[in-house]
């Protein structure tokens, strides 16, 4: 079983290059099956969420080319299938995607309930919703979403909750129905203006991505593009808490500052320095840090993506803060491995009260999920001794290159997979 295994204990320090959007790939990798004319996709993460959703994709008929690693060309215009079944999406949940896309293109769509990972009820109620007000006939049945239209219409369509997912999958279908359609109470996350840049370079028509009113006006067909994606901003705000929870010096390059606003002011409002370029941004942290409050909300709010890693900072920082999650209830499940390595923190439903301890130790510990799995990663760089990490192949769905990128700032962390590994690295530590 492959673990990361690491000594903590070094200040990370010196430069790291963020890759591109995994959230925003995953709804653009979709889209490029909206035209049958070739598409080129620049700055394509290297993850596990892109690769299983490309396999997806190539499942009914879509042919992607790598051109290098962070490049890929597809070409949709043999799409001989419109069901994607339940393997892909258990595997990632924005697999869905896929749902508004091949709807939006040939009028039907079949794709398995969604799984990916466990961090809560993530409904997708308002998705069924959009697609019904464009005039689809939608069904749940057998673990299989069936939509199918005659002709999609456009429609003044009310989200009655903020949602990346739904947003992204109706403005997907809408792009080509025939008609005005105004999203109201749309989600405002950089990925979702991303999308819809994306779109528009595909001659799409949808403007007021990036406020929570979307206006779209449907066209007959889009066109082959070339398009890069945007850096990832959860990625970038990782390395940002790696420079604080180390006492580091980090610069933090190919990254978008104004995506950052909410990230850099916690930082800042605990002792952090921060200076910011146009695409760069540099972290120091040089004294213990102090404590605060902090409350996830959709962007331009504190993201639940950096939930865990905030309060793991927190937990080494001095006082008592309290962090509130207003996203997804099922977010804490990684302070039990925190408890493990010596943190203070108590759950009272969607609350961790953190009361600031002076170490950690280090200890076998296991990632729940994606973010809380990078977050733990953090806690094993400054505690005391080493630690294993199980069940990275959560990380692995979001970060590329996770402990080559750590090493090259100081980290003393290596991949292994046997015991053998295990006691070679415990060896070459000391």
């Amino acid at each position: 079983m492959e673990q990361y295994i690491i000594k903590g204990g070094n200040p990370l320090v010196g430069e790291v290059e963020i890759g591109g959007a995994k959230n925003a790939a995953l709804g653009i990798l979709a889209a490029s099956v909206m035209t049958s004319e070739p598409v080129i996709i620049e700055n394509l993460p290297d993850v596990r969420d892109t690769a299983v959703l490309i396999q997806a994709m190539e499942s009914v008929g879509t042919i992607v080319e790598r051109i290098d690693r962070h490049t890929v060309r597809i070409n949709a215009a043999g799409i001989n299938g419109y069901t994607i079944d339940d393997g892909y999406i258990k595997k990632i949940r924005a697999s869905y995607y896929m749902l508004g896309a091949l709807l939006g293109r040939f009028n039907k769509a079949e794709v398995a309930l969604p799984g990916g990972c466990n961090i809560g009820s993530r409904p997708i109620d308002q998705h069924l919703k959009g697609f019904r007000a464009l005039g689809a006939k939608v069904e749940v049945s057998r673990g299989m979403i069936g939509a199918s239209a005659d002709n999609l219409t456009g429609s003044h369509i009310y989200m009655d909750v903020v949602t990346v997912g739904a947003t992204i999958n109706v403005m997907l279908a809408a792009t080509l129905a025939s008609g005005k359609t105004i999203i109201e109470n749309a989600a405002k996350e950089p990925h979702v203006v991303d999308v819809a840049n994306f779109l528009n370079s595909m001659g799409a028509n949808i403007k007021g991505a990036g406020t929570d009113v979307i206006r779209i006006k449907g066209v007959e067909k889009l066109h082959g593009t070339t398009y890069s994606i945007i850096p990832d901003q959860i990625e970038a705000g990782t390395f940002m808490f790696a420079a604080a929870i180390t006492k580091g010096d980090i610069m933090i390059k190919n990254v978008i500052p104004k995506h950052l606003e909410s990230i850099s002011a916690k930082l800042i409002e605990i002792g952090c320095q921060i200076e910011e370029f146009d695409d760069c941004l540099r972290v120091v942290a040089t004294k213990r840090l102090s404590n605060t409050q902090v409350k996830t909300l959709p962007y331009p709010g504190f993201p639940t993506d950096m939930q865990p890693q905030i309060a793991t900072t927190l937990a080494l920082s001095e006082g008592t803060s309290i962090v509130t999650e207003s996203i997804f209830e099922n977010r804490f499940k990684y302070v039990g491995e925190l408890q493990r390595m010596g943190a203070n923190i108590k759950v009272e439903g969607n609350t961790a009260i953190i009361e600031g301890v002076d170490s950690f130790s280090g200890a076998g510990i296991s990632a729940p999920d994606l973010r809380a799995g990078a977050a733990l990663v953090l806690a094993a760089l400054v505690a005391d001794g080493i630690s294993t990490i199980d069940d990275i192949k959560y990380i692995e769905r979001g970060y590329e290159d996770f402990p080559e990128k750590l090493s090259a700032l100081g980290a003393v962390m290596e991949k292994v997979e046997t015991d053998r590994d295990i006691q070679k690295f415990k060896l070459k530590v000391g």
